[in-house]
């Protein structure tokens, strides 16, 4: 835990962020003070009521009820009640002619431009498309499509009828899509031939035409190419009610088949324009550019910029080929002010020796967002020292189940290496022992005591809602417990040690596996690392760790001593692995998360068949080399 913050904003960051502006604003019409960002989050969580009222009025969203949260019960919130609307009213009321809506980069190709007016042209004519077609309100379009605008485009016209958008990318299989996409009986399949990775063409003719056999309420397929034309009729909506299925997300699904997560228009809405306004400091003059897949929930995060009317950016190609700094690269071709990408590979880019700053010009860019797992404090200040000291980090946690984050960066907070600044607005945010006590300064589960408007409506196919309840609430009733486990600081940052069910404990003393990551990883022999504790049939407790090395690189007995003198240095003494082994690769879900707990449990004498979904996984393959590893 350090105590120098690596970045700290200056006077003119905290004058001109939105959330003074919003603090500006909440003063005006209640009177209430909030000297800083800490006061403000105070206030938004001891009185959700206000602080929701307070958002919608300052965006200017129409009429709402006098108390906009009638039942703040955990699971079964109700949120503004009677009140009808549609989330592409958000992007059609952004609509400028002055900067594109979006910029598309093929992979080696030039940025091509798809203006405001095409954008909702184009919506406007898949929209009667989808209408011609007999789909109407309810009804399930999905999506089979790389990161293109066509998939911004489908998406759009889906919730503008009122319909129900869930889409995965095509690096899915046809069977992992099925596992997902299959679960919604959907009407109508958009998809495209395939995608370019890496220098490669990969055709998924054969995908689809499984998709279209496994999906038999299909009434149509359409092709992303012929969805081209546009509309000189405006782009008008189907006003929704506030919880109305906007999209179905999935978790990673890797036992049995994955939760359709849902989510309504009015919840993501208010949730999205307060994360990214308020939060990330996004306006109508910034480029966004995430780099996400339609698999994974921060390409819905980054839909977000068009709700305020920012560009954001479409890439589906490799993030490191033919070069480990393509998205830099990428940034400066298109002066991103936002950058987001991961903790891998901004790790990636430090091993081979990148130095962004300057190879690419950078200047526009203001903000580089992390999530997907823990960010070490290395790489933290690596960012710093070779993107930028003026570059705010702003590292991220949440989820698909949330569609948006718990913690993450505002303008007016410093950065601390390896921590997240604070807890999001709104968020009502504890760090809780296992007695349900509050903790700081120490490891706890990650809670949300509140509810937030963009928790699920549900999950599909739960009818009396079971599974729901059982995924976030078993632990403390009531109490929405994530699974992470958090440190919560003096100065207000959060540190995220990965997940609670993948806890190493040796000897009562509990650690987190991110934290071995963070030290491990850094080693110049050491590409990846996976670490389980397994519980043996005969009391006894084996930690093994796994190290994909580097190219060239060996497991030697020299290495193997340096990766237990720097777990034993920089984690913890207790907490030296059993046993270092060479693995060939880490098995990941889909979205990029590691198999700790499958892992974990297959060698604990867990049938494989039933411990992971093979089509949930980006290597299958790798587990069967695991199973050969039981002892």
């Amino acid at each position: 835990m350090t105590t120098t913050p690596q970045w700290t904003p200056t006077e003119a960051d905290v004058a001109g962020a939105r959330v003074t502006d919003f603090t500006q604003f909440v003063q005006r019409r209640t009177g209430r003070n909030h000297p800083d960002y800490e006061s403000l989050w105070q206030w938004s969580t001891d009185e959700p009521d206000e602080f929701w009222a307070a958002l919608w009025d300052y965006f200017d969203l129409g009429d709402r009820p006098e108390k906009v949260l009638t039942s703040a019960e955990m699971p079964g919130a109700q949120w503004f009640p009677g009140v009808q609307l549609n989330y592409v009213d958000q992007v059609i009321r952004n609509a400028r002619s002055d900067r594109p809506a979006i910029l598309y980069l093929p992979e080696g190709g030039d940025p091509v431009e798809v203006s405001w007016a095409e954008l909702l042209g184009r919506t406007s004519a898949f929209a009667q498309t989808l209408r011609d077609l007999g789909v109407s309100a309810g009804d399930r379009v999905v999506g089979y499509l790389p990161n293109i605008p066509e998939a911004v485009i489908a998406f759009l016209a889906t919730a503008s009828i009122g319909a129900i958008w869930s889409a995965c990318g095509q690096d899915y299989s046809a069977k992992a899509a099925l596992d997902r996409l299959g679960q919604l009986e959907p009407t109508v399949l958009v998809t495209t031939d395939g995608y370019t990775y890496g220098g490669k063409f990969h055709d998924k003719a054969a995908e689809i035409t499984a998709l279209q056999k496994g999906l038999p309420t299909l009434r149509a397929t359409v092709m992303a190419p012929d969805m081209a034309g546009s509309s000189s009729k405006e782009l008008t909506t189907t006003p929704v009610d506030f919880a109305h299925p906007l999209w179905i997300l999935f978790s990673s699904g890797t036992t049995g088949l994955p939760k359709g997560i849902i989510h309504g228009h009015g919840g993501v809405l208010v949730e999205h324009l307060k994360a990214v306004s308020l939060q990330s400091d996004i306006g109508p003059n910034d480029i966004f550019f995430w780099y996400t897949s339609p698999s994974w929930m921060m390409w819905n995060f980054q839909l977000a910029g068009l709700l305020v009317g920012s560009t954001i950016v479409c890439y589906d190609g490799s993030p490191n080929a033919p070069r480990p700094d393509v998205l830099w690269e990428i940034a400066a071709r298109v002066k991103a002010t936002v950058l987001g990408t991961s903790p891998g590979y901004v790790l990636g880019c430090a091993k081979a020796g990148a130095v962004p700053r300057k190879e690419h010009d950078l200047s526009a860019l203001r903000t580089v967002g992390i999530t997907g797992s823990s960010l070490p404090p290395s790489s933290s200040l690596w960012l710093r020292d070779n993107v930028g000291e003026h570059v705010q980090v702003s590292s991220i946690s949440g989820g698909t189940d949330v569609v948006s984050a718990f913690i993450g960066g505002v303008r007016t907070v410093p950065v601390w290496p390896g921590e997240l600044s604070a807890p999001y607005l709104g968020c009502a945010l504890d760090s809780w022992d296992e007695s349900g006590k509050p903790v700081r300064n120490e490891v706890g589960e990650l809670v949300v005591t509140k509810p937030m408007p963009s928790m699920p409506v549900g999950f599909w196919n739960d009818p009396d809602g079971s599974r729901y309840r059982a995924a976030y609430f078993e632990m403390f009733p009531g109490v929405w417990r994530h699974g992470d486990w958090i440190t919560i600081t003096d100065h207000g940052s959060v540190i995220v040690h990965g997940r609670s069910d993948s806890t190493l404990n040796r000897h009562g003393i509990r650690m987190g596996s991110a934290d071995i990551y963070q030290a491990v990883e850094r080693l110049p022999e050491v590409a990846e690392a996976l670490i389980i504790g397994v519980d043996e049939q005969d009391g006894e407790y084996w930690m093994p760790l796994f190290v994909v090395l580097t190219e060239g690189a060996e497991l030697t007995d020299e290495v193997r001593d340096r990766i237990k003198k720097t777990v034993r240095e920089e984690v913890s003494p207790r907490h030296v692995p059993d046993e270092i082994i060479a693995a060939p690769g880490v098995p990941h879900t889909r979205t990029g998360k590691k198999l700790e707990v499958p892992i974990k449990k297959l060698f604990q004498g867990a049938d494989a068949a039933k411990v992971v979904e093979r089509s949930a996984v980006d290597d299958p393959d790798l587990l069967d080399w695991y199973v050969t590893q039981k002892r």
